[in-house]
C-alpha cells in the first residue's frame, strides 16, 4: 500500500501535467483569440521556437511575440487545436510534451485558406511556482492550401475579428 508521501508525490505529478496540458491550450487561445499580451505569458523570457521544423526558428520571448503579432495579422484568421498530449516530467521543475496540431487558417487579405497537421514538441520549466514554454515547435505531417475564390459557394460569413462586411 502507497504510503502518504507517495500519494502526495503522484497527486503533484498529476497537478503538474494538468497544469501544462492548461498552459499549452492558453497558448492556442490566446494566439487564435490575438490576445497577444496573455499569449507573451505563456514564455519563459529566453523561449524559443523551432515552427515548421525549424524554418521559422526565433530566440527570445519579444522576437518569438514580434513573428506571431506579424504572422497571424488582423487579415488571418486562424484556429488551432490541439490533441493526444504526451507529458513527460523530467524532474520537479523541467518536463517535455508532444501535442497532435490541426490547425486551419483563412487569409482574407488574400482570399487563401491553409488547412495542416503535425506534431509539437515543447520543453517546458516551473518558474516561481507557475510553467512557462521554454521551447516549442512543430514539423508538419502535411499543410495544404487553396484559393477560396475558385469555390462559388464558399463564403466567409462570420468572423470574431469583425472583417469587413461580417460579424464583429
Amino acid at each position: 500500500m502507497a504510503d502518504l508521501a507517495d500519494i502526495e508525490a503522484r497527486l503533484r505529478r498529476f497537478e503538474d501535467i494538468e497544469a501544462i496540458k492548461q498552459l499549452k491550450y492558453r497558448y492556442f487561445r490566446t494566439l487564435d483569440c490575438k490576445q497577444w499580451d496573455e499569449l507573451a505569458k505563456c514564455f519563459t523570457d529566453d523561449a524559443t521556437t523551432a515552427y515548421s521544423g525549424g524554418k521559422h526558428s526565433y530566440q527570445g520571448k519579444d522576437a518569438i511575440m514580434k513573428f506571431l503579432r506579424e504572422g497571424l495579422n488582423p487579415t488571418m484568421i486562424s484556429m488551432h487545436q490541439c490533441h493526444h498530449p504526451e507529458i513527460e516530467l523530467t524532474s520537479d521543475t523541467t518536463a517535455k510534451g508532444m501535442w497532435a496540431l490541426y490547425d486551419y487558417l483563412i487569409i482574407t487579405s488574400a482570399n487563401m485558406s491553409l488547412r495542416g497537421a503535425a506534431f509539437y514538441r515543447d520543453e517546458y520549466v516551473k518558474v516561481n511556482g507557475e510553467w512557462k514554454i521554454k521551447h516549442t515547435g512543430y514539423e508538419r505531417i502535411f499543410e495544404e492550401v487553396w484559393d477560396r475564390g475558385e469555390s462559388k459557394s464558399l463564403k466567409l460569413t462570420e468572423s470574431m475579428f469583425g472583417q469587413p462586411g461580417q460579424s464583429p
